[in-house]
């Protein structure tokens, strides 16, 4: 059994994408093009799979509990803003699904701003091109940063929205990290 076919349940620093999906099915991207907008399926870093879920489970916490999915090997993407200057600055922060975005610490730090905050729901929906509840750094419009937590950086793979709560993406924590704009950082709280 090859690392990319390895069960769920074991250590996912020695495992491929399997050990992050839980019970759910690894699929080719190409061969699925349903299942992801169009920015994303143009974005996805090589070796990335998707996994079709039902919409009602695509919160982390309905996934986990439905699918098996580890809480672990999970990450969430968030969309803040703050502004300085009259400049405003835009970032996605993406942080495992066992902690959370410091944004009115780290993230407002690293955003160089007096205050961040996350953008309301229609406004994150409107600008990422994406459905809330499934934003995924993967595909977002030129010119956003991309906050990216060290342990997301440093995970073998991630499971992570993809742009629509019809779909998840397993992707590698490193692919993360070198998305355009991405920056990694040590922005989420522990614990």
């Amino acid at each position: 059994m090859s690392g990319q076919d390895s069960p769920a349940g074991t250590d996912p620093s020695v495992l491929g994408p399997r050990s992050v999906a839980g019970a759910l099915e690894l699929l080719a991207p190409a061969e699925h093009p349903g299942l992801l907008p169009p920015a994303v399926a143009a974005a996805l870093p090589e070796g990335a799979r998707v996994c079709a879920i039902e919409e009602d489970v695509a919160d982390t916490a309905a996934l986990v509990e439905a699918a098996g999915v580890p809480l672990e090997g999970s990450a969430n993407c968030v969309l803040v803003s703050g502004r300085r200057g009259g400049e405003e600055r835009v970032a996605a922060c993406v942080v495992l699904a066992t902690t959370r975005a410091d944004v009115n610490g780290a993230v407002k730090r690293a955003l160089d701003v007096r205050k961040a905050s996350f953008l309301p729901q229609e406004r994150a929906v409107a600008e990422s091109g994406m459905e809330f509840g499934g934003i995924t750094p993967v595909g977002l419009p030129g010119g956003w940063r991309v906050l990216v937590d060290r342990a997301v950086a440093e995970s073998p793979w991630v499971l992570i929205g993809s742009g629509v709560r019809r779909s998840k993406l397993v992707v590698r924590g490193a692919d993360v990290a070198s998305l355009p704009g991405a920056q990694v950082a040590d922005i989420a709280l522990r614990g």
